[in-house]
């Protein structure tokens, strides 16, 4: 069990902090809003971090209103809430960054959570969903990563992206050494190392050539619950798209609800492979066991490639997943906002394995109002379906189901499972 986290004031602010930094903590820290204002006279001040403990005005602002407790009452009848409320007001209008982490790999967000305090929680969201909206407006991409297929890079961190409106902001100001934070040096995979990578399966995991995981067993409840709410009435005959094949969790599940059609997407040369020896449940006799020619296929290749020639043959689904590896969000957001509603039936569900910023509840939260406003956009309204996860071998890197693992890429007690639908 990790050690609880000493949040006084004397450990967060170092002796190697410079005085600038130092002043600049001590008056959020004490939600000393007047001098604070005084002290933010350049935009990157108000995400200045002690050097040893990562600690930002943010970090301090929030820590300084300690354990909400078992109060019954509204939290806003807390003093201390209502003046951390306006110095993150300002601080967020001043630049500061919504995910910064500390020595304790927590955000801002992260130790609003874990003291209880809701409403500074909410805002510390509501900051990081408009900057990730700004950085889609402008094409900055810098998101949060998830280390899953869920359409993004795999690493488990929130990556440190700046704020949204820095982006556009001039910073004529040298601004000091910032605070390195903890798994800096970790790897991003991108789609294009990870096709040309080595991947080896065994009976419960399939891993690239970095022991990154790419997909495992234990995702099979979560890939069950998806063909469940993707396929509700278990009808024989519909017309599926699954695009990455993975280990053939899903595509299992499809192909026993006995569709009409079921065409799957892959892009990897080893998984390409797997698929087509001998034995294989997908290989060249699956795909003449189809009602007609074409009717069951493993399409070869990346879906960005394969799926304009399928709307080019007219190709209609009921059921579409999405689940690649190495692929960041803007991607997964292309993909439904720009072929689904050319491939789905109007009846049809879309659904993608959600793992979007799941190293951590602050970011997976971020992240589930930035699809929803995007598929809004896109006409397609989303169903979320809450997934308990059995954490039992999944709470530690290198136990249990992530012996073998370079790094979990799930932390999280409860899976949020979308099922997307057109707009009526």
């Amino acid at each position: 069990m990790a050690a609880p986290i000493d949040d006084s004031l004397s450990t967060r602010i170092s002796s190697e902090c410079p005085q600038e930094t130092r002043d600049i903590l001590h008056h959020a820290w004490a939600h000393d809003l007047i001098d604070l204002k005084k002290l933010l006279d350049v935009r990157y001040k108000a995400s200045a971090q002690d050097p040893t403990t990562g600690e930002t005005p943010l970090h301090a602002a929030i820590r300084a209103c300690g354990p909400a407790g078992n109060r019954s009452g509204d939290e806003e009848e807390d003093g201390c809430v209502e003046e951390a409320t306006e110095v993150l007001q300002e601080l967020f209008l001043s630049g500061a960054i919504w995910n910064d982490v500390d020595n304790n790999n927590e955000t801002p967000g992260c130790v609003a959570r874990r003291l209880g305090r809701q409403s500074l929680y909410d805002m510390c969201v509501g900051a990081g969903v408009r900057a990730e909206l700004l950085f889609s407006l402008l094409d900055g991409y810098e998101e949060l990563s998830s280390g899953s297929e869920a359409g993004e890079a795999a690493t488990a961190e929130c990556d440190q992206t700046a704020n949204a409106t820095d982006t556009v902001e001039n910073q004529s100001t040298t601004q000091p050494a910032r605070f390195v934070p903890p798994h800096s040096n970790e790897k991003t995979v991108t789609s294009e190392e990870y096709l040309q990578s080595t991947v080896t399966y065994d009976s419960t995991k399939l891993l690239d050539s970095d022991l990154n995981g790419v997909m495992m067993s234990w995702e099979t409840d979560i890939m069950r619950r998806s063909v469940s709410a993707l396929l509700p009435d278990s009808e024989p005959g519909k017309r599926i798209l699954n695009i990455g094949f993975g280990m053939g969790i899903v595509d299992g599940m499809f192909a026993a609800e006995k569709p009409s059609r079921h065409h799957i997407i892959e892009a990897h040369p080893s998984v390409l492979k797997y698929i087509s020896e001998p034995g294989s449940k997908f290989g060249p006799s699956w795909e003449s066991s189809g009602p007609e020619g074409g009717a069951f296929k493993v399409w070869a290749g990346r879906w960005q490639e394969v799926v304009p020639k399928l709307m080019e043959r007219g190709e209609i689904y009921d059921a579409i997943y999405f689940d690649t590896f190495g692929e960041d969000y803007a991607q997964l957001k292309m993909f439904f906002t720009e072929y689904v509603p050319g491939l789905m039936d109007e009846n049809g569900r879309f659904s993608f394995f959600n793992g979007l910023g799941a190293d951590r509840q602050m970011c997976y939260d971020v992240y589930t109002q930035v699809v929803d406003m995007h598929a809004a956009d896109a006409g397609l309204d989303i169903d979320w379906h809450d997934i308990v996860v059995d954490m039992a071998a999944l709470a530690e890197d290198g136990k249990g189901d992530w012996e073998g693992v370079r790094r979990r890429y799930w932390t999280l007690s409860h899976y949020r499972l979308p099922v997307c639908t057109f707009m009526r």
